[in-house]
């Protein structure tokens, strides 16, 4: 196991942190984390809207569309607010106005969806001037958003390069200076949008979803499509790094994607169709990753080292709310050989388990947006619109991380215990 530690740190670990810190993917992160506010907020208004009780579903039936707007305006405009914050982060590492790499990000994406004259059908009817398709302003729309974005970004950084842009007297304010100087690059993509979607007749968001459709189908809700990143971040983990930034950075667009499906498939009242979403492993990270709430149990009552108990006792209640890094690097987990394989072989079980409990409809696939640090049970619940058997899939994962810890935290405590008593080296 030492062996295979020192490949995953030597071999696996240095490209896949490199590809972390890829300044696209960096900015497509932190771009796509700084809506979960609003996606959370909308999920609620969803759950509320879904959840799946027969008198509050009666209760609630007048009122369903008016309660799903703000489900409306976070989820189903996704797209625009990632095309804003891709723009913003990304222009803010070329140390470019970010408030401009935003803006123009947000406006070039909108320009892929473009306006349409409409009316209401009753009588009489209402002409209601231009109103904007929200077919792929959510995550319908999320890789042309990404694109806008870096997109609009790139020319911003080449007229700056080449110093193409509007300089404005010193005594003029810098607000106005810098709004002066996102002229030429917001007029270059926004008319270069313009031609393909307006001109051209072109839906880029519809070529986009047709060519990855494949990919979600049958990559992101497949086996292998769930099992393989809980693998990658389990060994990135297990090698000191934070395998859910580097996985999640590629990933989380597809999740987003089919998430959404998800959402508008229980908010027309029908089942949610995906599997590969980013809640699925909440089924399988119970307290963290490496399901790593029993290591503290264990640590905590079976320990007979001092170091380890007070470690346990220390990590257990962030662990309870998903919270491992006390474990993992006070353990520690990280590069540990003998904690390692139960922190990889374990979620490989679970997320194998949970697979086929959602693919035979045993359990609801996640169609909410939830906190990450809500105890895993109550999570999966609500991430699943109310579904219990979630609680009792997520319970059984937990067990089986108890019974795959126990023997190597044993062997582990006789190691410490040795330590702490002088018989080896520290």
């Amino acid at each position: 196991m030492s062996n295979f530690l020192k490949w995953v740190e030597d071999k696996l670990m240095p490209p896949m942190a490199k590809l972390s810190e890829v300044r696209y993917l960096r900015a497509i992160r932190d771009g796509i984390v700084s809506t979960m506010p609003l996606i959370m907020l909308g999920s609620l208004f969803c759950l509320i809207a879904q959840f799946p009780i027969a008198a509050w579903t009666k209760f609630i039936a007048p009122y369903v569309q008016m309660v799903m707007l703000p489900y409306r305006i976070s989820v189903g405009l996704m797209a625009v607010y990632v095309a804003y914050g891709v723009g913003y982060y990304l222009a803010e590492s070329y140390e470019l106005d970010s408030l401009s790499g935003g803006i123009l990000s947000m406006g070039t994406f909108l320009m892929s969806n473009l306006p349409v004259m409409a009316s209401l059908t009753e009588k009489p009817k209402t002409a209601l001037g231009f109103v904007l398709p929200m077919t792929y302003t959510g995550g319908s729309g999320m890789f042309i958003a990404i694109l806008s974005a870096i997109m609009a970004v790139e020319i911003m950084r080449f007229c700056k390069n080449k110093n193409i842009t509007i300089k404005m007297p010193e005594q003029v304010p810098e607000s106005v200076s810098r709004s002066f100087a996102a002229i030429i690059p917001g007029g270059v993509s926004i008319t270069i949008m313009w031609l393909i979607t307006a001109v051209g007749n072109i839906n880029l968001n519809k070529i986009i979803m047709d060519a990855f459709k494949p990919i979600m189908d049958l990559g992101m809700n497949s086996y292998l499509g769930v099992v393989i990143p809980t693998l990658l971040i389990a060994l990135l983990w297990s090698a000191g790094v934070h395998g859910v930034s580097v996985i999640g950075s590629i990933l989380r667009p597809f999740w987003l994607v089919l998430l959404q499906e998800n959402m508008d498939a229980v908010a027309a009242g029908k089942v949610a169709p995906n599997i590969g979403v980013e809640g699925f492993y909440s089924f399988v990270w119970v307290g963290g990753a490496g399901g790593t709430l029993a290591l503290c149990l264990l640590f905590m009552f079976t320990c007979k080292s001092s170091y380890l108990k007070q470690i346990g006792r220390l990590s257990f209640v962030p662990g309870l709310f998903n919270i491992n890094e006390p474990i993992m690097f006070g353990a520690p987990t990280v590069l540990n050989p003998i904690l390692a394989i139960p922190f990889i072989v374990g979620p490989f079980i679970t997320s194998s388990l949970a697979w086929f409990a959602l693919h035979f409809k045993l359990v609801n696939n996640a169609s909410v947006i939830v906190p990450f640090t809500i105890p895993s049970p109550l999570k999966t619940y609500f991430m699943t619109n109310g579904d219990w058997r979630a609680i009792v899939l997520v319970t059984i994962n937990f067990f089986i991380y108890l019974a795959l810890y126990y023997p190597f935290v044993k062997v582990y405590d006789r190691e410490m215990l040795k330590k702490e008593s002088g018989e080896v080296e520290a």
